[in-house]
């Protein structure tokens, strides 16, 4: 007892030399210690500084510095105790049967389910007379369109500014002259099919497009596309049937060059890809990229097999003069190897 009395009077003589008070912050410690080390710090040049004083306020800085932050944290500790009480406290919950009747009425529980009863005939009879309003107003205003759904109403007028747009198009053309030399003109247009799920003006419309022969962009693309890889690779099969077989080193070297602005198209070509996924409607529509390599490599083979039936060929030359029924293996094997080389091309 008298150690803690001890050192509660010496806390006291720790803050009175700091000038602060009991319940203090860390922050006021500091700035009153940094103010006194200014007037009495040996190396302050002030005309108070004084070593001895100093050391006492650096000891009563560290002392009290130390007892601030133990008090702060203790304080913490209680708040946070405290908080983790009161969630373990446990809370009655409300009554059963307050937690039923979709929280309709007051009272007592019998109270609240007659309460609730009449609720629901109440709610029932609202629902049976807008059902009967809704029926009659079907029933005698089939016409009037601010009783339709707003769905149907915007798809009515989508229809009817396409049919707008359609019709003025059609007046400019006939102002311009464009329908006075028609083959059709005067005669009636091809029935639609029987389908009844077919609406006649969009089925007309459709007709009337294919036949003039509008196509649309991702038709257009893909067949490019198939156009531009034939074109590829019939192309290089051309350069290697230009060089030898085997290849001299200069015929190597111009080889190799055919095959490098070979890879930048089929790289050009491959962007074209990209764009007809991006347009295509259909998934199962999409395309993979061409692999460079494998396209030269298939180009190769096919050359490859040319040789193989120009050989055989080569070695059976008279064997063609004879006729249909006295056909001899060689030629049978150079129709094969023919064969082989179609299916090559066709792939």
């Amino acid at each position: 007892m008298m150690s803690t009395h001890k050192s509660k009077k010496n806390m006291r003589e720790y803050y009175r030399l700091l000038n602060l008070g009991e319940g203090c912050s860390a922050d006021d410690v500091r700035e009153s210690f940094h103010k006194l080390a200014k007037q009495y710090h040996p190396d302050s040049g002030s005309n108070t500084a004084d070593s001895e004083t100093f050391i006492r306020i650096e000891e009563a800085y560290r002392k009290v510095l130390s007892h601030v932050i133990e008090q702060t944290n203790a304080r913490q500790n209680k708040v946070e105790e405290t908080e983790e009480e009161e969630k373990i406290k446990y809370n009655t919950p409300q009554h059963r049967h307050y937690l039923s009747f979709e929280g309709i009425g007051f009272g007592t529980p019998s109270q609240r389910e007659k309460q609730y009863r009449q609720f629901r005939a109440d709610r029932a009879t609202e629902q049976v007379m807008e059902y009967q309003k809704q029926k009659l107003q079907s029933q005698y205003f089939t016409d009037s369109v601010t009783i339709k759904d707003v769905r149907h109403s915007k798809k009515q007028k989508i229809t009817q500014a396409i049919e707008r747009l359609v019709e003025d198009l059609i007046q400019e053309s006939m102002a311009k002259g464009d329908f006075d030399n028609l083959s059709g003109k005067g005669k009636p247009l091809k029935k639609f099919s029987g389908c009844s799920y077919i609406d006649p003006m969009t089925h007309n419309l459709n007709r009337i497009l294919i036949d003039n022969g509008y196509q649309p962009e991702w038709i257009l693309m893909q067949k490019e596309i198939k156009d531009t890889i034939d074109q590829l690779r019939e192309a290089i099969l051309a350069s290697r049937k230009k060089l030898g077989n085997p290849m001299t080193p200069t015929e190597q070297k111009q080889w190799n060059q055919v095959c490098e602005q070979f890879q930048e198209n089929i790289k050009k070509l491959n962007k074209r890809i990209n764009d007809f996924n991006l347009i295509v409607p259909l998934l199962t529509r999409q395309k993979v990229h061409f692999d460079a390599q494998k396209e030269i490599a298939r180009a190769q083979e096919i050359y490859e097999s040319l040789i193989k039936t120009q050989e055989v060929t080569d070695k059976n030359p008279n064997n063609f003069d004879q006729g249909e029924g006295e056909k001899t293996p060689g030629v049978k094997t150079g129709f094969f190897n023919w064969m082989n080389v179609w299916q090559f091309i066709k792939i």
